[in-house]
């Protein structure tokens, strides 16, 4: 039997494991094991390789520790502070709750970098509130899987890690070209909610008073400085993404922990509503003990023993395919639409239908390698690329049949995940919106770069 007969039976095997609710990494493994074997590659080929992207990989290493970040901010209550903040300034507005849900995703992704990260710690927090507060389940449950798509979009990313580090595009770069499309996914996303909430009257008013934005401004202030910290240590060049990750671990475990004492000494508790707390004990969070330490670590471990070996099974995938010509083929195809637009518009095409069937990490290890270089020969900038590549593969968070972050709402608030997709369409369409926009109008990825 000929070896592209063998290849095929093979990939119709996992396509159909995938089917069946084969994990995304086991699929991908077992396609790369078979495919070597046919190809006369050994396992000690497959296996070198593997270990090769971490042994050469530094900026990866602010994967795991931004992964980490995320978990000690949830933990410490840090993300709780920035959601009363969001609801506080959002709250007299329709549907205001739930655009509070959206900009508390903004905000704790501008610390963790992580979509399914920032899914579950807003999901599991704020849609128990937004199902009291008068809304509709399957819309509360949609609304925080669409808001984890600003996780790997607005800096830290660590989406953005990998693509840098496989581009060889410096990661501080793509960082700051992703804050205004990330902002302006925030925006469409609130819209969104205004315009649904309006039409069926979800949610119920508060009245908007500044005494209350103040207290949960100064509840968030230490929210703000991470983000502040992060920002400014990476776009002023202080230091790079794996050491701004380090930095935020560091300040995540100080404030937790010397958060926790002050907050006894003061009575106050995570359930201590907000107009009961002084403004003292407002300037700290809940925080946690020294002996809590292990257990965030472990979770934030866990994860990051779930993304690493897809990265660097995805990473070997990519160069069998080269091998059988996969990268002709697309390239062949993409760059035979013509000019710039066409190609783009191409390019984008792929990156959208590969992320309703595959996860993020994949997408980017297998396409950008093939599209970046087509993309800049008709003159896409690389940067500007990487924003639109990334855009869209956030947009399959949302996207069945595979829309990870749907599985993830699923998981926290219990909603089955066919009904999300109702409501989930409504957002999918406001993000494609502005991720053609962001591939119309460079500036939007470029202007905050201070040599573009």
């Amino acid at each position: 039997m000929a070896d592209s007969t063998w290849i095929t039976l093979i990939s119709l095997a996992v396509t159909a494991l995938f089917m069946l609710g084969t994990p995304v990494l086991l699929v991908i493994f077992y396609w790369v094991v078979g495919c070597s074997f046919v190809m006369g590659l050994t396992l000690d080929n497959t296996g070198a390789e593997m270990l090769n992207v971490f042994k050469d990989g530094f900026a990866l290493l602010a994967m795991p520790l931004f992964i980490l970040t995320g978990d000690l901010i949830n933990k410490s209550g840090i993300a709780k502070r920035l959601s009363d903040f969001a609801y506080s300034c959002l709250g007299w507005l329709r549907g205001g709750l739930a655009m509070a849900a959206i900009g508390a995703c903004g905000l704790f992704a501008a610390i963790s970098g992580s979509n399914s990260a920032t899914t579950a710690t807003i999901g599991s927090m704020l849609h128990p509130e937004m199902v009291k507060g008068g809304y509709d389940e399957r819309f509360s449950a949609a609304t925080a899987a669409a808001g984890g798509t600003v996780g790997i979009i607005i800096p830290p990313s660590i989406i953005f890690i990998v693509y840098g580090f496989l581009m060889n595009l410096p990661i501080s770069e793509l960082f700051i070209a992703g804050i205004i499309p990330g902002s302006l996914m925030v925006l469409a996303m609130m819209a969104t909610c205004f315009v649904v909430c309006s039409i069926n009257g979800w949610g119920f008013l508060i009245a908007l008073s500044f005494k209350r934005v103040l207290k949960t401004a100064i509840g968030a202030w230490l929210g703000f400085f991470a983000i502040g910290l992060v920002l400014w240590g990476i776009y002023t060049g202080k230091f790079s993404p794996t050491e701004a990750a380090g930095v935020t671990v560091g300040f995540g475990i100080i404030v937790a922990l010397t958060s926790y004492p002050l907050n006894k000494l003061m009575g106050t508790s995570a359930d201590t509503p907000i107009k009961d707390r002084s403004i003292t004990s407002m300037f700290v969070v809940e925080g946690f003990t020294l002996k809590e330490i292990p257990s965030v670590v472990v979770r934030s471990a866990q994860i990051t023993g779930i993304l690493a070996p897809l990265i660097a099974v995805s990473v070997v995938m990519q160069q069998i395919l080269s091998l059988l010509g996969a990268q002709e083929v697309i390239g062949g195809f993409v760059t035979g639409m013509g000019g710039y637009y066409p190609v783009l518009f191409t390019a984008m095409g792929i990156v959208f239908v590969a992320g309703m069937i595959l996860e993020s990490l994949p997408v980017t290890i297998i396409l950008a390698p093939i599209l970046a270089p087509i993309a800049a020969s008709v003159g896409v900038d690389p940067v500007h690329f990487s924003v639109i590549f990334l855009v869209g593969a956030s947009i399959g968070f949302i996207t069945p049949p595979y829309g990870l972050n749907l599985y993830v709402a699923s998981g926290v608030t219990g909603v089955p995940y066919f009904r999300l997709l109702r409501y989930s369409t409504m957002y999918l369409a406001a993000l494609i919106t502005v991720w053609i926009a962001v591939a119309l109008i460079p500036d939007l990825a470029l202007f905050l770069l201070p040599d573009r």
